[in-house]
């Protein structure tokens, strides 16, 4: 019988080929249901606070089971934890396309987050430890990059293909091919492994953490809707929390996440540019698929094609990614990176979408191609930074750089174009004032409330909501290439790089 240890490949490049294939469905569903927001929005009556919520709680739940994963991975070896992730995430996946409300989602979506959580650690570890030389793992890394980066990037594309012709839930049964395939041959690939049975996990300080978090989110979209006593209370209680943490965890004789970690220069600049560079990437992917559905009336397909260039780019970019690695330093690939994401997300607010798809496309393909090579650079510095007792951890503190980042960044963007829309919206004295009042929330709500007004008045209110909306779209791209910009010099001034990281 054959082995597949042996043959065309050494064992690594199997274990390799199981990492991407299992992470590929958790990246995809991280950006799949950007394209199924008007679908969801019909289906479940979602108002714009819901919308958020539905998006975020993955990446937010992950960012929160990402450090106790991760000691657990240090405990059972990535094997089992990978194993184990694959299971809950193939469950998690079910639950979700079946759900019949907008509350199971969510709840689906935290499950779908623990099973991610584990998948992240265990994938890395994978990496870390099977590719000892250091190119050759910048090299798999550089495809585990591909993966991620082209998952996430192809989520609206495959989410809209599957809404063409199937139901919303399919968006989700598509991940159960690959959870079997991993669970069936993923054991017997995989090497066994012992792991650390004395390692403990603090739940307590990850329940911490997890309300710390949600906290902070919950009080930053409440403040910046309402600025009230109790918004600032729930902000303020949750960077409390967050403080005790940061506190326990550094006086803990086992640490939930050991930030002596982010002693080494890779780790800690690794982890700023994957966390400030996926919030300003948020603020192209989370808008770019309302405007084109919502104002220019595009069918969730032609809006996943529409896209294409960056998908295409982001997919393929790793690939090059490792050879500039090898040559240039982490560091150097990392700002130049940044500096040409910043040139084409202020090209993108320039444009036009219905009438510039060409000028779109060019600043699509520069942002896909420079943000990936950006990434990569972080994710390598991180991992390569790290001791390799630490592999687990350190996959824990990358995949939690992500996590926050997109999280953080849609409550941020969110809440921020919803903020500008209500602006430009107010801003027309030929509205009616009761009909200004009744439908200034978000485009979402605005168009949700069309039914409830004459047939007159409707026309003009939508051609007013579509106009504000995409002056908010603009001025979210133009902010997010000045946060990329920003982080660029930041890390240029500040990184002072020692040995590749």
């Amino acid at each position: 019988m054959f082995n597949f240890t042996r043959g065309f490949m050494s064992r690594k490049w199997y274990i390799l080929i199981i990492s991407i294939l299992i992470y590929l469905p958790v990246a995809i569903d991280a950006t799949v249901l950007h394209i199924a927001i008007p679908t969801l929005s019909e289906v479940f009556a979602l108002d714009n606070n819901q919308m958020l919520w539905v998006i975020d709680i993955y990446a937010l739940m992950m960012a929160v089971f990402l450090l106790p994963m991760g000691a657990l991975g240090e405990r059972i070896g990535y094997k089992r934890l990978l194993i184990i992730g694959a299971a809950i995430f193939g469950i998690a996946s079910i639950l979700a396309a079946f759900s019949i409300s907008a509350l199971m989602l969510i709840f689906a979506r935290v499950i779908l987050a623990l099973g991610a959580s584990m998948i992240i650690p265990a994938t890395l570890a994978a990496l870390r430890t099977e590719f000892e030389d250091e190119k050759q793992r910048n090299q798999a890394l550089g495809l585990w990059v591909v993966a991620g980066g082209g998952g996430a990037a192809l989520g609206p594309l495959v989410g809209g293909v599957l809404l063409e012709y199937f139901s919303w839930g399919s968006i989700f049964l598509i991940n159960i091919p690959l959870v079997l395939i991993v669970l069936m041959i993923g054991g017997r690939i995989l090497p066994k492994q012992f792991g650390n049975p004395e390692k403990k996990i603090d739940i307590r300080a990850a329940i911490l953490l997890m309300v710390a978090i949600l906290s902070l989110i919950y009080g930053v979209k409440s403040a910046m809707k309402t600025a009230d006593l109790q918004a600032l209370a729930i902000l303020l209680f949750g960077i409390g929390l967050l403080y005790l943490f940061v506190r326990i965890q550094n006086k803990a004789a086992e640490k939930l996440i050991n930030f002596d970690l982010f002693g080494y220069a890779g780790i800690k600049f690794g982890f700023l540019i994957s966390f400030i560079a996926m919030i300003a990437l948020v603020g192209f992917e989370l808008l770019i698929s309302q405007e084109l559905q919502f104002v220019l009336g595009y069918s969730a397909l032609e809006a996943g094609l529409y896209i294409l260039p960056f998908m295409l780019t982001i997919s393929l970019g790793g690939i090059f990614s490792s050879t500039l690695l090898n040559r240039f330093g982490y560091k150097k690939v990392a700002v130049w990176g940044l500096v040409f994401s910043a040139i084409a997300m202020w090209g993108l607010s320039q444009t036009q979408f219905a009438e510039q798809f060409i000028q779109a496309s060019l600043f699509m393909v520069l942002l896909g191609s420079s943000i990936i090579i950006a990434f990569l650079a972080a994710t390598s510095a991180i991992l390569s930074s790290a001791p390799p007792e630490q592999a687990t951890a350190a996959g824990a503190i990358e995949g939690m750089s992500y996590e926050l980042g997109t999280g953080l960044g849609v409550t941020l963007f969110g809440l921020i174009a919803a903020a500008i829309y209500q602006y430009y919206f107010t801003q027309d004295t030929a509205i009616n004032s009761q009909y200004t009042e009744l439908a200034t929330s978000s485009l979402l709500e605005t168009l949700h409330s069309l039914s409830n007004i004459s047939e007159p008045a409707q026309v003009s209110i939508q051609l007013l909501a579509f106009d504000a909306f995409t002056a908010a779209h603009s001025i979210v791209l133009l902010l997010s290439s000045m946060i990329l910009f920003v982080l660029a010099l930041f890390i240029q001034i500040f990184w002072k790089q020692e040995h590749n990281v």
